[in-house]
């Protein structure tokens, strides 16, 4: 059994992911930013708690993670407005990397997304330019961490069901099918069960090879 901390605890994969964690056995904690959302994140069995990480210091985040053996940073802001997906996408995520250095806690997953990069090759003036940035500083601080870390790279979200199985070979191209959340939270609940992903950028779409298949390579 591990404690693990998700942070962005009311997100879509977040809601599918604690779940799968919590059946296996696992301690989940998953940080939310409102009380209204905690009924929510208690019926998936995870704790919930209350800290709006746009806000809170990198000494406050060690405080509610320095108990975790592991952290999922699955928080975004939703696109739309670019400061607030840059405090959100860059600036909390950031916090969180060093959060996580400070409280000693060695193992840090990333949810990004598939092209995620300094060279992601988004036109400044195109909507999705603010979240790519974002993410692109905030994978790149995590890199140069002394975490244990791995990024996951999904491709374009879906509601879809879960099918257990993914591309792990897809890139960053037009037509790609896009990714389920539920398959997302499988792929993030693998990898923290595996040790041999760290240091790795996991990248995927929906697929055909099963998940622990796909993981393990």
């Amino acid at each position: 059994m591990e404690t693990i901390a998700i942070i962005g605890g009311h997100g879509k994969v977040a809601l599918e992911l604690a779940p799968i964690l919590t059946a296996r056995g696992d301690s989940v904690t998953s940080l939310i930013r409102t009380a209204e959302q905690a009924i929510d994140v208690a019926a998936t069995g995870a704790s919930p708690l209350l800290l709006d990480i746009e806000q809170a210091s990198v000494d406050e985040l060690a405080v509610v993670l320095g108990d975790a053996d592991a952290v999922v940073f699955s928080a975004g802001a939703g696109g739309g407005n670019p400061q607030r997906t840059h405090a959100v996408d860059r600036d909390a995520a950031i916090r969180a990397i060093q959060a996580a250095q400070s409280a000693g806690v060695r193992r840090f997953v990333m949810v990004s997304y598939l092209g995620a990069g300094p060279d992601h090759g988004v036109p400044e003036d195109h909507s999705f330019y603010a979240y790519a940035e974002a993410k692109a500083a905030a994978d790149t601080a995590l890199r140069a961490s002394t975490l244990d870390w791995t990024i996951l790279m999904p491709g374009s979200l879906t509601e879809d069901a879960a099918t257990g199985a993914i591309d792990p070979t897809a890139t960053a191209t037009t037509g790609n099918p896009g990714t389920s959340r539920a398959n997302v939270a499988q792929v993030a609940a693998a990898v923290l069960a595996d040790r041999s992903t760290i240091g790795k950028d996991i990248p995927f779409t929906d697929g055909e090879i099963p998940i622990p298949d796909a993981v393990a390579r």
